[in-house]
């Protein structure tokens, strides 16, 4: 069971002298630059101000406990003592403040205070409350896999308003189940913006709720008292580090600055809460027990706050001489630079062997060989292992997922790097990236596309930005396995969407979508060995299809990512296409050129969607003259609004026809097959919006 504890001032740990007086400086340094940095907003000289007020005695307690570049920090916005403890310079910061390019933690892309230094394992922050919990947990993972042996441990910080999201409590189902060694550092301020705790969190105190959490230590303390929270602290990456689970810190603290800048406490704080915050200040308590402790005199106090002082202003004269990011640089560091998985590279001829395998097969065999090249991939989500219950295989085949996509890895792999996960799509996507950022390459999967949108968050607001908004100091290519599509009757709303153009949206992750075996075989492997996120779709319906069947084209057979596959020629029609509408696509252009015999259609299966081949239809279309689009997805606001959009305004001169599109109904794929039928984009609708262009 978790183990409650409650911790005094106790002198059973006891820091350093030295110890004691960087934390000072460091608590006193945030302080300042809390004030410097709101005097400079008001000045308009910078754009945004956050404030770590309030908190900065146990963040610097936390600062002297854990090891920069040893351990790992999830850092929230305002961590300002403890990333300073930890080795990040008031300069730095203040750089951070004025957006310039020196900026360490982003370049001047992210708002202030949201720290990243990997060099310190301060991994990059992100705006979005709590999505790092589950990212903890798989960096903690990681770090297990990668050094058994190391007493590591991750320390992930955060508001109380946070621990209402779910990644929370995924995070801790998850860190408990693994028993990994975390330590979650809860600040109470006692509001999230102007929400009071109590009408956040039953009963008021996060901590006490956490009772059945089983080997979780929680520790609760006074976190504006220095001493009892380096004792609280102590306690829990003891705890972590001794490999005994998982713990958490609930540390009371207080705010007695308003949210940020955007922010008037006063509008819902009272005069006497605001005093009663005031006598807990760990900037007046603290100094005053040094002094009463005779670890320092009031004038050596003086000799800190004048040195601090100076150092902030002196910073501050410097920065904001400091140049802004360059133009031209907006793009720069959106996709890795180490590998470009459009390149020449990733181009290779297949060496054929064996009999015809399908697509799942093949999707299922280049994992094998993947996980059997490269020792840091892991392959994890609902239902993928072989058996939870190992002992079990001795009995039972195993499932190896719902599709059998990942049959046998973890029989062949083991139960570590092959294994089933929670139902929580966001924890398994955070996960992934925490894992990722440790240097391994996750290949999670999501059972089904329709059930992606928890994971959403993590994907868009984290995956995806992660490289850019570090500017390359970190890096998550996570590959993410999606099984998606219709055309399989009884899927209905909940088992057969489509909606790849939300995710094409995305700057910063390739997309692609594989129409048959060969493909599959070769896009995945170049998602593996890129160095970007991926979104990996794969049409559930073409999963088994015999038509889309191929030969194993070898170990390392690759197709680059934006190289579309001219699957017929013509000279008459451009369709362009991808997934389950390239058969489709197929059988239309039979239908028309036996109807129409001095008539050809060209078909273009365009497979990589972000990015996509470009050249190709251009080359197809300056040609053929005339162009349907055509996918699954609804019509309206569609993956082929863009592409008509493109091809309107760069290849007009060369159209002789309007610009076709057919595409799903607008609503929802119904159960009943008939109903199914009418929505989804059949044969006979490209046909006839083909005739109509043709005719032209």
């Amino acid at each position: 069971m978790a183990t409650p504890t409650s911790v005094e001032t106790s002198m059973s740990v006891l820091p350093s002298r030295d110890d004691l007086l960087r934390a000072y400086r460091a608590m006193y340094t945030a302080r300042r630059l809390d004030d410097r940095e709101i005097l400079l907003k008001r000045q308009n000289r910078i754009f945004f101000q956050i404030s770590g007020a309030g908190h900065e005695a146990v963040q610097a307690a936390a600062g002297l406990i854990f090891r920069p570049g040893h351990d790992w920090f999830y850092l929230y916005y305002r961590d300002r003592a403890l990333a300073l403890t930890l080795g990040a310079t008031a300069e730095q910061m203040l750089l951070a403040s004025v957006g310039a390019a020196g900026d360490p933690s982003s370049g001047g892309r992210q708002m202030p205070s949201h720290w990243g230094f990997p060099e310190l394992h301060i991994v990059s922050g992100s705006s979005p409350t709590g999505t790092h919990y589950v990212q903890a947990v798989g960096c903690a993972q990681a770090g297990r896999y990668l050094a058994p042996d190391s007493d590591e441990v991750t320390l992930m910080c955060s508001g109380e308003g946070a621990t209402s999201e779910g990644e929370f409590w995924e995070a801790l189902n998850a860190a408990c189940l693994e028993n990994l060694p975390v330590v979650f550092l809860i600040e109470d301020n006692g509001y999230a913006i102007s929400v009071p705790v109590e009408c956040q969190t039953a009963g008021g105190n996060v901590a006490r709720l956490l009772a059945g959490f089983p080997n979780l230590l929680r520790v609760e303390t006074d976190g504006t008292d220095f001493m009892a929270s380096y004792q609280a602290i102590s306690e829990a990456a003891a705890h972590a580090r001794q490999r005994k689970g998982p713990a958490l810190v609930h540390a009371t603290v207080t705010r007695p600055y308003s949210h940020s800048l955007s922010d008037d406490e006063k509008l819902y704080k009272t005069k006497s809460e605001r005093e009663a915050e005031e006598s807990r200040d760990p900037l007046l308590k603290f100094p005053e027990w040094l002094v009463s402790e005779g670890i320092l005199d009031r004038q050596a106090l003086q000799v800190i706050v004048h040195e601090v002082d100076q150092e902030i202003q002196q910073a501050t004269d410097r920065v904001l001489k400091a140049d802004p990011p360059p133009k031209g640089s907006a793009l720069l560091h959106l996709y890795s630079e180490k590998i470009d998985p459009t390149s020449a590279q990733f181009e290779a001829q297949p060496r054929f062997t064996g009999d015809p395998r399908t697509m799942v097969d093949e999707i299922n065999l280049t994992l094998h060989e993947e996980m059997q090249r490269d020792s840091r991939i892991l392959v994890f989500g609902e239902d993928v292992a072989d058996c939870s219950r190992a002992a079990n295989l001795a009995e039972v085949k195993g499932k190896g997922g719902v599709f059998k996509a990942t049959a046998g890895l973890q029989v062949k792999f083991g139960s570590e790097r092959a294994f089933n996960s929670p139902l929580a799509e966001a924890s398994i996507v955070g996960r992934a990236i925490g894992m990722a950022t440790r240097g391994l390459k996750p290949v999670p999967e999501i059972q089904f596309f329709d059930y992606i949108w928890p994971a959403m968050m993590q994907i868009r607001d984290e995956l995806a930005t992660l490289r850019w908004r570090s500017n390359n100091g970190f890096s998550a290519p996570v590959v993410i396995r999606v099984a998606i599509g219709g055309y399989l009757n009884g899927g209905a709303i909940y088992h057969s969407q489509c909606g790849e153009v939300i995710f094409t949206h995305i700057p910063g992750l390739r997309v692609v979508m594989p129409s048959n075996a060969l493909d599959a075989c070769g896009l995945l492997r170049t998602a593996i060995r890129a160095d970007d996120p991926v979104l990996f779709l794969e049409h559930k319906r073409l999963y088994r299809e015999p038509y889309n069947r191929s030969q194993h084209p070898g170990p390392d057979f690759t197709i680059p990512f934006g190289r579309a596959n001219i699957v017929k020629t013509g000279q008459s029609l451009t369709i362009v296409t991808y997934g389950a509408l390239v058969q489709k696509s197929l059988q239309a252009a039979l239908q028309l050129e036996q109807r129409f015999p001095d008539r050809s259609i060209e078909v273009i299966d365009l497979r990589s969607l972000s990015p996509y081949d470009w050249n190709a239809i251009r080359t197809s279309v300056e040609k053929t003259n005339r162009v349907l689009i055509a996918h699954e997805d609804c019509l309206s606001w569609g993956y082929g609004a863009e592409l008509a959009a493109r091809i309107a305004n760069e290849l007009f001169e060369y159209l002789d026809a309007p610009v076709g599109r057919v595409g799903a109904l607008d609503t929802w794929v119904g159960y009943n097959p008939q109903l199914e039928y009418e929505i989804l984009p059949q044969v006979e609708n490209l046909v006839a919006e083909a005739e109509r262009l043709l005719s032209f």
